[in-house]
């Protein structure tokens, strides 16, 4: 469910309402049949109560009563405020809780996905933080979906440069080809068809017009921008590398319009949807 006393609960009521849902699984919602009030000193009981339901789930997962994971929005102050202090959201918390190593967030929409390379950092600490190995990482790991998810034969992948005309020749910047650059070489054997570093403000304008199946984005809002600005209401978030199927909303816990029966649950749908097909393909392909 998420968080409470967020969108979550009523996101999750209407996709299961939706003609688009009804059919496609037997669904289990773990957490509170009834939800009180959401109010200011509730904070770290929600949060507390969205960490046991993620809890929850994954000895479902663990014990084969369930088969994939869709995670309504959390409050990443509400869960800090409980007492879990080291929290960076769901997928962090997912990757810890199964002793995961690789791990990517993908963003799915009708004509693009793409993966950050770095997640949730500050723009500062991005080209320090950036290495050749998690370039490496995020573009293995979205060839394996690719293939193994989507059933893409031969992806062709977009890897984004770090600085504007990804650093062109040095002019404005050297991390794109002594950090980037290498990653991409490195995964040239694994990605036949692979291209980078490539400036960030065309390479979305191709992967939107087919060119790419996928784009690398080096950091949260350089790939972030571009993907709700067309799929704001209903992309899905797709985990890499868990030992499970796990998607999620592409949206965050909406407290502004929480109670009030206007949230739109496109993007709950569509989470839903992505995580029935992807597990079928899964099987299908064992």
């Amino acid at each position: 469910m998420g968080d409470p006393s967020g969108v979550g609960p009523e996101v999750i009521l209407k996709a299961l309402a939706s003609p688009k849902v009804k059919g496609l699984a037997d669904f289990l919602v773990i957490g509170e049949s009834i939800v009180a009030k959401r109010t200011a000193r509730d904070a770290a009981r929600y949060g507390r109560m969205a960490i046991e339901y993620i809890d929850t789930a994954l000895e479902l997962l663990r014990s084969g009563n369930a088969d994939a994971l869709v995670t309504g929005p959390v409050n990443k102050y509400s869960i800090r405020a409980a007492g879990i202090g080291d929290f960076q959201g769901h997928t962090e918390y997912l990757a810890g809780r199964t002793g995961t190593k690789k791990f990517a967030m993908m963003f799915v929409g009708d004509a693009l996905k793409l993966t950050l390379a770095t997640r949730h950092l500050p723009l500062r600490s991005v080209p320090k933080k950036l290495t050749s190995k998690i370039i490496y990482d995020a573009i293995a790991l979205t060839h394996r979906a690719l293939e193994g998810y989507f059933k893409v034969r031969s992806p062709k992948i977009a890897v984004c440069g770090l600085n504007p005309h990804a650093g062109e020749g040095g002019a404005f910047g050297d991390e794109d080809r002594r950090v980037i650059a290498p990653a991409i070489k490195k995964a040239s054997s694994l990605c036949k068809n692979i291209s980078g570093p490539l400036p960030a403000d065309t390479a979305f304008y191709d992967a939107l017009n087919k060119k790419y199946d996928a784009v690398i984005a080096m950091y949260h809002d350089q790939g972030l921008a571009p993907f709700k600005m067309l799929y704001f209401g209903n992309g899905v978030n797709l985990t890499l590398g868990l030992p499970f199927i796990r998607t999620s909303p592409d949206h965050g816990t909406a407290f502004d319009i929480a109670g009030k029966g206007i949230a739109d649950p496109s993007s709950m749908i569509e989470a839903i949807r992505l995580a029935c097909r992807l597990y079928r393909c899964s099987q299908k392909t064992n």
